[in-house]
């Protein structure tokens, strides 16, 4: 799931910088040293897992693993997936450097949905709640990573629409995928090293204030 340089507009290029880089800010205020060995194995997986790329248009679908990203790492897999992009654009020419900002909002802005979903958890008490809604948090991240590569080609000009139809219907397979994906390593962690899982906690405000880590 990345643009290609060449495809948008550039004041859709420019907001996806801005966009991207509000967000970096907020997600690693205060953000400890302790945290940068899992948040580099996190990044390293969703590295690796995003080589394989199936074109589609102008765009590529592949597994994701954005939701996962989420799922452990909390608000802190925004910078997380960005590092991994940009890692991947200027390895393996990966998208392009020009859409950067609009892929890591895609691929970001996906695992921040994943976390919230994966804290909705705690507002029940069913049995292997969690495995579920880690399912549905992978799933989550990457249909709503899909609306938003869909919205950024329809604004870019009349002749993407069926294009972004496209873009977007080849991501729902890919969605349930993620979900099962993401499922299977929940209940995994979860009888091997449950506190790799962020969010032990309710959520309870929107972003982190003043506290070391992102998983409360």
């Amino acid at each position: 799931m990345h643009i290609s340089d060449g495809i948008l507009s550039a004041p859709v290029l420019a907001a996806g910088f801005v966009g991207t880089a509000a967000l970096a800010y907020v997600t690693m205020r205060n953000m400890d040293m302790d945290e940068v060995p899992k948040i580099s194995v996190i990044t390293a997986v969703f590295f690796i897992a995003s080589l394989i790329h199936v074109p589609v248009g102008p765009s590529s679908v592949h597994l994701i693993l954005n939701g996962l990203v989420g799922v452990v790492l909390g608000w802190r897999a925004f910078p997380a997936i960005m590092l991994g992009i940009i890692l991947q654009t200027i390895l393996f020419g990966h998208g392009g450097v020009t859409v950067i900002g609009v892929n890591t909002l895609m691929l970001g802005g996906g695992a921040l949905i994943a976390y919230l979903v994966w804290q909705q958890r705690h507002r029940f008490s069913f049995k292997n709640k969690d495995i579920l809604f880690g399912g549905l948090a992978g799933g989550a991240a990457t249909i709503s990573s899909g609306i938003i590569l869909a919205i950024a080609l329809l604004t870019t000009g009349e002749e993407f629409v069926v294009t972004a139809g496209l873009a977007l219907g080849a991501h729902v397979p890919v969605m349930v995928l993620e979900a099962i994906v993401t499922g299977f390593c929940v209940a995994f962690m979860l009888k091997t090293k449950p506190d790799l899982l962020a969010g032990q906690q309710p959520l309870k405000r929107a972003v982190p204030q003043t506290t070391a880590t992102a998983d409360s």
